[in-house]
């Protein structure tokens, strides 16, 4: 959740252009900060970094774990959010890992104040997640777009898998395929919404993903199917490719592809 979208539910009738202000007065806020910069810097050296490359998003859907991590070996890689929870459990690790939801971010913290992993995280984490090295604040903005340079703003787009294709452009990949993206859920309630876990949780990859009480959101499927969208066009339209190599699920708007092809063809 964006700060921009909490700006707007708390404020539903909202002056235009007194949420204008707001707008200008957030991006200064983060502008004037030394981290701003320092994110900056470091985003801006990611820019085309691996241009022409292939890469892989590992989203947090229950499928994720009937991938064969060990074809992931020589590619690029995305971890998502709680992607550490794998860890006990396999020897594969991410090549960076991306965070913007606040309850994430705050429930996480304590592995994303450890790792070396380099990591994308919204810029509400500056409140829990020490700056260094391997850690790029991301500045989220509110209106709908995708961002080609990351080194200004992103825009959240309903879904964290979204914030990873910003970046793998951003980075220069040209082909990116998504696995353990199931889109869909079986809990159920109004987009957003802030509810509390149960003793397990069966719609990410680890029971305990959300569990014991955590707080979450429930998701915004078609703001994240808006988001899908524009992020295959704007990859098609630099010829560049999206596809899905989840094993299952009910998203169709990237064409199928099994990873193992993905990885192969040329």
């Amino acid at each position: 959740m964006d700060s921009d979208n909490i700006y707007l539910r708390t404020n539903p009738t909202i002056n235009p252009y007194r949420y204008a202000s707001f707008i200008v007065l957030n991006r200064l806020k983060w502008d004037l900060r030394l981290e701003s910069w320092r994110s900056r810097r470091r985003l801006n050296a990611y820019r085309n970094k691996h241009k022409g490359e292939k890469a892989v998003i590992l989203c947090n859907g229950p499928s994720l774990l009937k991938s064969d991590f060990s074809l992931l070996n020589k590619v690029f890689t995305f971890g998502l959010n709680k992607i550490n929870l794998l860890f006990s459990e396999s020897d594969f690790r991410p090549s960076c890992i991306v965070a913007v939801n606040s309850y994430v971010i705050e429930q996480n913290s304590e592995f994303y104040n450890q790792t070396q992993i380099p990591l994308f995280i919204d810029q509400y984490g500056t409140k829990f997640i020490e700056s260094r090295n391997n850690v790029s604040f991301l500045h989220s903005v509110h209106q709908p777009a995708f961002a080609k340079n990351c080194s200004v703003s992103i825009h959240q787009g309903g879904t964290v898998t979204y914030v990873a294709l910003q970046l793998a452009f951003h980075m220069g990949f040209s082909k990116v395929a998504l696995i353990g993206c199931d889109h869909s859920f079986t809990s159920k309630g109004s987009a957003n919404k802030v509810v509390q876990s149960s003793d397990q949780d069966l719609d990410h990859f680890d029971k305990n993903y959300f569990a014991g009480g955590d707080k979450w959101q429930l998701p915004d499927l078609p703001a994240s199917e808006m988001s899908y969208i524009l992020a295959r066009e704007v990859y098609k339209s630099h010829d560049r490719l999206i596809v899905n190599s989840t094993f299952g699920g009910c998203l169709e708007i990237f064409q199928r592809m099994d990873l193992e092809s993905f990885l192969r063809d040329d």
